[in-house]
C-alpha cells in the first residue's frame, strides 16, 4: 500500500499476563446425532446381506494371499457409505483392544454420502455382523420413574446410532484409498509416482511388498503423528496387491511435481543505477535477522545481493547442486528476482531515492529447484525440511523468515492439506526443534487471462500446495501499479483496479467451508496490461516490480510479479519485524502482519456483491503495514500478549479440557467512558499453531487434522466480569441466563472467523460500550491431542498471541491514560513496550 507516515510509539507488550481458570464447556443445545429413521428389520437384512457378502470376499482375499508380499496382522478393509448428516458417526466403526480395528479414511463419496475405509483384522471379521445382529434382535432398556411413582420403559434397538447410520458396506478396492483428483487416477496398468499413506509402525511391511514386486521407492520418509509418508512407483493393481496382502496402506494420493515458473527477463541494463546504490547501501551485521528464500538459488556476486548474502548461506538443499542460480529452464533466475524483492521490495523507489539506504536483515539462499530436469517425484516437505534445515545448522542462532514461492498444482478444492502442507504445519508448529515463521505464496492462474473473465476466475481457481497449510502465513497478490508509459503499449490499459487482486492470485472461495480462510494477506504482484483489440492481458514492464537479474554482467535488473514477488514482500515484512524485535516468537510475527492489513476501498467496493465469506477467502485480511505492524500512535494503540494454557487434562481415565486464560488489558476506561456515543473500533488477532495429523479422516474427531483450537471471547459492556467467565466455563459457579440480544458489531463474526489457526475480528460500536469491554477470553477447543490418547499430548501447554488495538478517531489521545496505569510495573519488566 501507499507509503504511512511513521507511527512514533511503540507497541505495549504484555509477557504471559493471563490469569488461568479451570475450564468445562457447557455441553451446546441439542447436542447428540439423532440415529436416521429406518424400518429395523428390513435395514438389519439389508445389512447382513451386504456384510455377509464383504466377510466371504475378505475370506477368499485372505485365503489367496501372495506368500511372497503377505506380513503383519492378516485382514482386509471394509468401506462403509454414511450419509454425510451421520459423518460424525465415523469414529464408532473403530474398535480399540488387543486386535484393533482402525478407521484408515473418510472421504465424500457423493454430494449425500461419505464413504469411510477401516482394516479389520481377520480375528475381528464378524465384528459388524454382531453389531447388525444385535441391532435386529436385542434392545437397549431404560426405566425412568415419574414424579407420580408411575414407571416408563423405554426401549431402542441395541447400536442403533451406529447400525442406523450405516447405507451400505463394501470390500475396500485400491481405488476406495484413492483421495486425490478424480481425473489423476491412472488407467489400469499405467505406472505412476504415488503418495501411500502408511498406517504407523508398518512401513517395513510396507517397504518389503514393493521390493518384492519390483516397485521402486523414494528414499525420503515423511513422519507425522498417525501417518508415515513414502513415495511408489506403482500401478493400481500393484498397490492392490499391497492392499491385498498387508495392513499397510491408510490412503493413496498423487505424488506431484513442483510447476517452472515462466516468466519474461527483458529489463534494461541500468548498471549505473546499480552501482549508485550500492555505494549508499549501509548493511546489516552478519548476525541480523534473516529472509531464507527457498527457490533456484540465487547470484551471488550480484552488486546488491553480495553484502547481505554471505557464502556460507548460499547453499542447496542436495549435496551435489551449487547455490548459484543458473538454470536455463523456466524457474531459472526465479531465485535471483526474489532475493531482491526480499531483500529492497520494488527496486524503482529506492534507485531513484537519494543518501543511505540502510537494510536491517539478511539473505540466505537454499536452492530446492535443480538446474536441469526436475526434481525427482520425492516428497516436497521433506525437501523444503532438508533446506531449512541447512540454514538453520549454519546459523542456528539467527532469527529468520522463510520464504516459500513454489507451488503445486493439484485438487484442493476441499482445501484438505496434502503431505507437503502438512509438513508446512510440523515445521512451524517446530516440535523437539523451533516454532518457525514461513510465508507460502497462494500460487498463480498460469493460463492466459482475459479481460472478461476477472476477477470472477480468481474466485474459482483454488489455492495450490502447500498454500493450504494452518501455520504458514499464505500470501496472495493484490496491486496499486496502474500507469503505462511504455509507448510501445498505447492504448492498453491495466486489468486490475488500484487496490483490487492482481490478475493471477488464487482465492480459497470454491473451497469447503471448515478449510482455513486463505490467503491471509495480499502484497502487491504488479498488474497485467490489456490488449483493447482482443481482450487478452500480457505482461507488462511499468505495471511489475523491478528486482535483480541473475546475469548482472549483462543487466543488473529484471522485473517480476504475481504471487511469487507478494510472497518474497511477506518475507521481507516478517525480517524486518525480526529486526525490531527478534525474540518475539513466530505466532507473534504473523499475528503483527495480519493485524496490520486493512482492505482496500477496491475490496470492500465488492461488499454489494460479495458475502464477508467469499470476501475473506478472496483477499484475506487485506494489505499490510509495516508502519501499523510496528508503531502505535495517540488515537490508535496495539497491545501484544504472548501466554500459553494447557488445553487438556486427564481426569477420570479421559481427556476433558483443563485451562482458559483471562486477559484483563489496560484500559482507557476513563478516556472511553468520556466519549461516550463516539465510535471506536477494537481489533483483535488470536495467532497460534497447530501440530498437524494429516490424513483423509476429518471426519472423524479422534483423527482431526488440528491438535487442538483456540478461540477469544470479550465480555459485554453490561456484563461483570464474573458472569463473563460463568458464560464461558460451567467451572465458575452457575450458568448466567442467556443473553437477548448476541454480540453484535463484528465485521467478520465468530462462525466465519474460527477457520484454521488464525482468528482475527473488528469490532465497531461506541466508546462507553467499549469502556466495559477490557477483558478476553482464550479458551481452548477440541482436536487430536485430547481425542487420541496413544500420542501423549494431553497436558501439553499452547503458545498463542493475542494482539489487541484500539482505535479512535485522530485527535483522540488514547495512549496517555493506558501509559499512565502501567508507568509503575514498567520498572518491574511487568509490562514492556516493544
Amino acid at each position: 500500500m501507499a507509503d504511512e507516515p511513521a507511527r512514533p510509539h511503540s507497541h505495549f507488550y504484555w509477557p504471559a499476563s493471563g490469569n488461568s481458570a479451570n475450564y468445562t464447556a457447557y455441553p451446546p443445545k441439542g447436542s447428540g446425532s439423532v440415529a436416521p429413521e429406518r424400518d429395523r428389520a428390513t435395514h438389519a437384512q439389508q445389512l447382513t446381506q451386504a456384510l455377509t457378502e464383504v466377510v466371504a470376499a475378505g475370506e477368499t482375499l485372505l485365503a489367496s494371499r501372495d506368500p511372497q508380499i503377505a506380513s503383519g496382522t492378516p485382514g482386509f478393509y471394509i468401506e462403509f457409505i454414511l450419509p454425510s448428516g451421520q459423518a460424525q458417526m465415523v469414529d464408532k466403526l473403530e474398535r480399540k483392544g488387543k486386535f484393533p480395528i482402525e478407521l484408515v479414511s473418510v472421504q465424500p463419496a457423493d454430494e449425500q454420502h461419505v464413504a469411510a475405509t477401516v482394516f479389520v483384522p481377520e480375528s475381528q471379521r464378524g465384528y459388524y455382523l454382531g453389531k447388525v445382529e444385535a441391532y435386529g434382535t436385542q434392545d437397549n432398556v431404560k426405566v425412568k420413574t415419574l414424579d407420580d411413582g408411575s414407571v416408563v420403559e423405554t426401549r431402542k434397538p441395541k447400536n442403533e446410532r451406529l447400525v442406523a447410520s450405516i447405507e451400505t458396506a463394501r470390500l475396500a478396492v485400491a481405488r476406495s484409498f484413492y483421495t486425490d483428483a478424480a481425473d489423476l487416477f491412472p488407467a489400469p496398468n499405467l505406472k505412476a509416482w504415488w503418495e501411500a499413506w502408511l498406517r504407523k509402525g508398518t512401513r517395513a511391511q510396507f517397504e518389503a511388498a514393493a521390493q518384492t514386486l519390483g516397485l521402486p521407492l523414494r528414499e525420503t520418509v515423511l513422519e507425522f503423528a498417525e501417518r508415515e509418508v513414502r513415495i511408489v512407483h506403482a500401478s493400481a493393481e500393484d498397490l492392490g496387491r499391497i492392499i491385498a496382502n498387508t495392513e499397510t496402506v491408510a490412503e493413496l494420493r498423487m505424488a506431484r511435481d513442483t510447476p517452472a515458473f515462466f516468466m519474461e527477463i527483458d529489463g534494461a541494463e541500468q548498471h549505473l543505477w546499480s552501482d549508485d546504490l550500492a555505494g549508499r547501501l549501509d548493511p546489516c551485521d552478519a548476525d541480523a535477522p534473516a529472509v531464507c528464500l527457498l527457490d533456484s538459488g540465487t547470484t551471488i556476486s550480484h552488486a546488491l545481493i553480495a553484502p547481505l548474502l554471505s557464502p556460507a548461506d548460499q547453499q542447496a538443499c542436495e549435496a551435489g547442486w551449487h547455490g548459484e542460480d543458473v538454470s536455463l529452464q523456466g524457474h531459472g533466475g526465479h531465485g535471483t528476482q526474489l532475493s531482491g524483492i526480499a531483500l529492497y521490495g520494488d527496486l524503482t523507489d529506492i534507485l531513484a531515492s537519494a543518501g543511505q539506504v540502510t537494510v536491517r536483515h539478511r539473505l540466505e539462499s537454499v536452492k530446492i529447484l535443480p538446474d536441469h530436469g526436475a526434481n525427482d517425484p520425492d516428497l516436497y516437505g521433506a525437501i523444503t525440511a532438508r533446506a531449512i534445515a541447512r540454514a538453520e545448522i549454519t546459523a542456528p542462532t539467527r532469527p529468520r523468515a522463510i520464504c516459500l514461492a513454489v507451488t503445486s498444482p493439484g485438487d484442493h478444492w476441499r482445501g484438505r492439506p496434502s503431505s507437503w502442507s502438512a509438513k508446512l504445519d510440523a515445521l512451524a508448529f517446530g516440535r523437539d526443534e523451533v516454532p518457525r515463521i514461513i510465508t507460502v505464496s497462494a500460487g498463480n492462474i498460469r493460463e492466459a487471462i482475459n479481460a472478461a473473465d476477472y476477477p470472477d476466475r480468481n474466485d474459482l481457481m483454488p489455492i495450490e500446495s502447500p498454500a493450504q497449510a494452518w501455520n504458514a502465513l499464505t500470501v496472495g497478490a493484490f496491486t496499486e501499479k496502474s500507469v503505462i508509459t511504455d509507448t510501445s503499449f498505447a492504448g492498453w490499459n491495466a486489468l486490475a483496479s488500484v487496490g483490487d487482486i492482481a490478475a493471477r492470485s488464487r482465492t480459497s472461495v470454491s473451497w469447503h467451508r471448515d478449510w482455513p480462510l486463505k490467503p491471509d494477506v495480499m502484497f502487491e504482484g504488479g498488474n497485467i496490461g490489456i490488449d483493447p483489440a482482443s481482450g487478452m492481458g500480457d505482461h507488462v514492464d511499468d505495471l511489475a516490480l523491478l528486482t535483480t537479474y541473475r546475469k548482472p554482467t549483462e543487466r543488473p535488473f529484471t522485473t517480476t510479479g504475481d504471487t511469487s514477488a507478494a510472497t518474497a514482500l511477506g518475507a521481507r515484512m516478517a525480517a524486518q519485524i525480526l529486526a525490531e524485535k527478534p525474540a518475539l516468537w513466530p505466532e507473534t510475527v504473523r499475528g503483527l502482519i495480519v493485524h496490520s492489513a486493512e482492505w482496500t476501498p477496491a475490496m470492500t467496493g465488492y461488499l454489494g456483491t460479495l458475502n464477508r465469506t467469499s470476501l475473506v477467502r478472496r483477499y484475506g485480511f487485506g494489505a499490510p503495514s509495516l508502519v501499523r505492524a510496528l508503531g502505535s500512535l495517540d488515537n490508535d494503540v496495539t497491545m501484544v500478549v504472548e501466554d500459553s494454557l494447557i488445553p487438556f487434562k486427564m481426569e477420570k481415565g479421559k481427556a476433558v479440557t483443563d485451562q482458559l486464560m483471562v486477559h484483563e488489558l489496560v484500559w482507557p476506561k476513563k478516556k472511553l467512558a468520556e466519549l461516550g456515543e463516539v465510535l471506536v473500533q477494537l481489533r483483535l488477532t488470536l495467532s497460534y499453531f497447530i501440530e498437524p495429523n494429516p490424513g483423509e479422516r476429518g471426519q472423524s474427531r479422534r483423527h482431526s487434522y488440528a491438535s487442538h483450537g483456540l478461540r477469544f471471547a470479550l465480555k459485554p459492556a453490561d456484563e461483570k466480569a464474573d458472569v463473563f467467565l460463568r458464560r464461558i466455563t460451567s467451572e465458575a459457579g452457575p450458568r448466567p441466563p442467556a443473553r437477548q440480544a448476541s454480540d453484535t458489531g463484528w465485521t467478520i463474526g465468530p462462525q466465519l472467523r474460527h477457520r484454521g489457526s488464525l482468528h482475527a475480528d473488528i469490532w465497531e460500536g461506541t466508546a462507553a460500550d467499549l469502556a466495559e469491554r477490557n477483558s478476553i477470553i482464550i479458551y481452548p477447543t477440541g482436536g487430536w491431542w485430547r481425542e487420541n490418547l496413544a500420542q501423549d499430548r494431553v497436558g501439553e501447554p499452547a503458545r498463542y498471541s493475542l494482539i489487541a488495538s484500539i482505535r479512535a478517531a485522530d485527535g483522540i489521545d488514547l495512549r496517555t491514560e493506558i501509559s499512565a496505569q502501567i508507568a509503575p510495573e514498567i520498572t518491574g519488566e511487568a509490562v514492556i513496550e516493544v
